[in-house]
C-alpha cells in the first residue's frame, strides 16, 4: 500500500510538471503539437497595441427600436472591420447608443474610422451587374426556415417600390438561361448571397434559401436589414495604444505575479510544511488549468484579466489556508492524520463554498454591467474561482491523502501543528 501511494504521488507530480512545461514551452513531437500559452493566447488591445474608437449613434429612437438599430449598426461595422483583415477585432456595445471598436495592430486610427463609418450599399443585381433594387427598398429581413426543407433561410419584406422592382427583376432573371438565372446580393461590393430565381416573385416578400446554418441565416438577415448604416455615427473618443507600452505592462505584470507566487509558495511550505508543499503542486496545476481554459474559450487576455488571474491565485491560496487550519485543529484534538485530513476538508468546505460563491456572483455582475476590459477581468476571475475550487477541494485533498498513506512521517509538526 505504501509503495502504491508513493508511486501514485510521483506520477501526479510528474504530470503536473509536464503540464507546466507544456504551458511554458509547448510540445512538437511528431503528430503531437501543443502550442505554449504565450503562442496560443490572444492578447487584448491594451497589450498588443493598436487603436480604438467609440462611436455614438445620432438618433432619437429609444427602447426596442433603438436596440434593433444598434444591432444592425454593430453588424455592419463588424463586417467592415473583418474586411480590413485585422486580427481579432473587438466590437461591443457601450450603453444604449454607443459602439466601441477595438482594432489590434492598427497604427492609423483615422484610416480605420473612415473605413468603418462609410456608407454601405446593399444591392440586388443581375449577373451582368444591372441593379434591380437596393437595401433602401427592403423593409425588413428576418431569420426563417424553408418550408420545403426546414433549413434556415432569410425572409425578406419589401416596401412599395421594392415590391414592384423585385417583381420585375425576378421576372427578367427567371427568364434567363442557367447559370445566369441568379440574383446576387451585394454588400460593400462583395457578394454575400447568390440565390437562384426560378420564377417571378410578387407580393412584396421573398425567401433566400441556401446551405445556411441558423447563425449564418441570422447574420445574413442582419446584414440585409443594415446594409447601409441605419444611423449617422459620431466619433466621441479615439485613442492609439503603442504595442511597446502594452508589452512592457504585460511583462511587468507577469514579473510581479511570478514574484508574488514564489513568495506565497515559500510561505505555504515554510508555515504548513507538507500541506504547503502539496498545495504548491496543486497551485501550479491551477494556473495551467486557468490559462488553457482561457485559450480553449478563445478569450482575450487583457491587463485587467491578468489582475483577475492574480486575484484568483490569492483566493486559491486562501482556500488552502482555511483547510489547513481546520486540519491543524483536528490534529490538536487528538485525531489521526488521515482522520484530521478528512475532517478538516469537510469542515472547511462550507466556508470555502460560501466565500467563492459570493465572489462568483460579484464577477457575474461585473461581466453583465461591465464594458471591455472589465468583462475580461470578470471572465478570468470566474474561471479562476471554479479552478481554485477544484484544485483546493479535490486535487489538494487527493494529494494530501496519498501523502499520508505513504506513511513517511507521523510527526504532526510536519503538518503545521
Amino acid at each position: 500500500m505504501k509503495t502504491k501511494n508513493i508511486t501514485l504521488f510521483i506520477v501526479v507530480v510528474l504530470v503536473v510538471i509536464a503540464a507546466v512545461f507544456t504551458a511554458l514551452n509547448g510540445i512538437d513531437a511528431g503528430n503531437l503539437k501543443i502550442d505554449s500559452i504565450s503562442d496560443s493566447m490572444k492578447l487584448g488591445l491594451d497589450i498588443e497595441g493598436g487603436a480604438y474608437v467609440v462611436l455614438e449613434a445620432d438618433t432619437d429612437e429609444t427602447g426596442e427600436a433603438l436596440a434593433k438599430t444598434m444591432d444592425q449598426t454593430q453588424e455592419v461595422i463588424r463586417r467592415r472591420v473583418d474586411a480590413m483583415g485585422l486580427t481579432e477585432p473587438n466590437i461591443v456595445r457601450e450603453g444604449t447608443n454607443r459602439i466601441r471598436v477595438e482594432l489590434p495592430g492598427v497604427s492609423d486610427a483615422q484610416d480605420a474610422i473612415e473605413a468603418i463609418g462609410k456608407t454601405a450599399q446593399l444591392q440586388f443585381v443581375m449577373v451582368d451587374g444591372t441593379v434591380i433594387l437596393t437595401g433602401e427598398q427592403v423593409k425588413n429581413a428576418e431569420l426563417t426556415f424553408d418550408p420545403k426543407t426546414d433549413k434556415p433561410a432569410v425572409a425578406l419584406v419589401f416596401n412599395g417600390d421594392g415590391t414592384e422592382a423585385f417583381r420585375l427583376g425576378t421576372k427578367e432573371v427567371a427568364g434567363l438561361a442557367s447559370p445566369n438565372n441568379i440574383m446576387p446580393i451585394v454588400l460593400d461590393d462583395e457578394i454575400i448571397s447568390a440565390p437562384r430565381v426560378d420564377s417571378e416573385i410578387s407580393g412584396g416578400t421573398a425567401i433566400i434559401v441556401g446551405d445556411f446554418t441558423v447563425d449564418e441565416a441570422s447574420n445574413l438577415a442582419a446584414l440585409i436589414r443594415g446594409g447601409a448604416l441605419p444611423v449617422d455615427l459620431t466619433e466621441v473618443q479615439t485613442k492609439a495604444i503603442g504595442a511597446t507600452l502594452g508589452i512592457n505592462s504585460l511583462n511587468t505584470s507577469v514579473k510581479a505575479g511570478i514574484v508574488g507566487l514564489l513568495l506565497v509558495l515559500v510561505f505555504m511550505i515554510g508555515y504548513y510544511r507538507i500541506p504547503g508543499f502539496v498545495a504548491s503542486i496543486a497551485l501550479m496545476l491551477y494556473i495551467v488549468i486557468v490559462l488553457y481554459t482561457l485559450v480553449f474559450m478563445n478569450a482575450t487576455l487583457t491587463l485587467p484579466g491578468v489582475a483577475g488571474l492574480v486575484l484568483s491565485i490569492g483566493m486559491a491560496v486562501d482556500a488552502n489556508v482555511i483547510i489547513f487550519e481546520r486540519i491543524k485543529e483536528e490534529i490538536r484534538n487528538g485525531k489521526t492524520l488521515r482522520a484530521s485530513v478528512d475532517s478538516g476538508f469537510t469542515k472547511a468546505l462550507r466556508t470555502i463554498v460560501d466565500a467563492n460563491v459570493t465572489t462568483f456572483i460579484a464577477a457575474i455582475v461585473l461581466y453583465y454591467f461591465g464594458l471591455g476590459p472589465i468583462k475580461g477581468f470578470a471572465i478570468t476571475l470566474m474561471i479562476g474561482i471554479v479552478a481554485s475550487m477544484f484544485t483546493a477541494v479535490v486535487v489538494t485533498k487527493m494529494l494530501l491523502r496519498i501523502f499520508v498513506g505513504m506513511n513517511l512521517t507521523k510527526n504532526v509538526k510536519m503538518y503545521g501543528a
